[in-house]
């Protein structure tokens, strides 16, 4: 169903300059970031009207994107458990989980870490906004540099032990 949904949804945004539609498996995102400003309620329109026709799915917005997803009771918050889980890291005391986002879609992760202290959430904006995240980071370019300064830790770390 998200597959055929996809497809359609390729159809209807092609003559859209700067739409994108994204296939992540268990969800649609339907991007109009680089879509010129009139545009957004024709891109709204089409995705709704593809979905008139599948009731079993709905659709959330983030931060100029459209995410079709199944009507099922299913949130980022609810992935990172079942990682943990499925990967038997729920109570693992050398791991570190760390969720990274940039949308109101990750709040659900971020408080899910925040509240059974499990891990960090980490919310990236330009400007300062209430999250459950436990830090945050201005752009994409900090969160390289955060990510590289886990990598020398990690580095430093296995060269202490050896």
């Amino acid at each position: 169903m998200i597959n055929e949904v996809f497809r359609t949804l390729v159809e209807v945004t092609k003559d859209i300059p700067g739409a994108s539609v994204e296939n992540h498996k268990f969800c649609t995102s339907v991007h109009y970031r680089n879509v010129d400003d009139k545009s957004w309620p024709m891109i709204a329109q089409r995705v709704h009207d593809v979905l008139k026709d599948y009731p079993r799915l709905t659709l959330t917005h983030g931060r100029k994107v459209l995410e079709v997803r199944p009507l099922i009771d299913w949130d980022k918050g609810k992935a990172v458990e079942f990682l943990l889980e499925s990967l038997g890291l729920s109570n693992a005391n050398d791991v570190l989980p760390i969720h990274i986002g940039d949308d109101r879609t990750d709040e659900d992760a971020f408080k899910v870490l925040r509240e059974g202290n499990r891990g960090y959430g980490i919310l990236v904006s330009s400007v300062p906004k209430e999250s459950k995240a436990f830090l945050s980071l201005r752009d994409t370019s900090e969160v390289k540099q955060f990510l590289k300064s886990l990598v020398r830790w990690k580095e430093q770390m296995s060269n202490v032990g050896s």
